[in-house]
């Protein structure tokens, strides 16, 4: 088997609320976009939106690691995001984390590494 690439796909009620959300909040690149398929990259990293999204929060593994957490927290909500949990320390390990979602409902972790 030759792997090609991978994407995380996330489910979207409103196609062009996403794409705005992930392209302008979080700051991905649209490299693709249609009313049922779109995809948004960070380098190698791919997050694609299909329709058929209900708006209701559903957990999904996404993680994205930030610079400052509290800033990123704060620019989430900003866009329409929900912040769910955090930004809190990890005892016993460098990192803070944060738990929110987007505006489909998708929820999402943020990481920052300290020290």
């Amino acid at each position: 088997m030759k792997v090609e690439q991978v994407i995380y796909m996330l489910r979207a009620q409103d196609m062009e609320r996403a794409i705005a959300f992930y392209g302008e909040v979080i700051g991905l690149n649209v490299r693709t976009q249609s009313p049922e398929w779109s995809e948004l990259t960070f380098g190698d990293a791919v997050v694609a939106l299909h329709g058929g999204g209900t708006r209701e929060y559903k957990e999904t593994g996404l993680s994205i690691q930030v610079s400052d957490i509290q800033q990123a927290c704060e620019e989430v909500v900003s866009g329409g995001g929900q912040l769910r949990s955090g930004p809190t320390d990890r005892p016993g390990e460098p990192i803070k984390l944060a738990h929110l979602s987007d505006t489909e409902g998708n929820g999402f972790t943020f990481i920052q590494v300290v020290g």
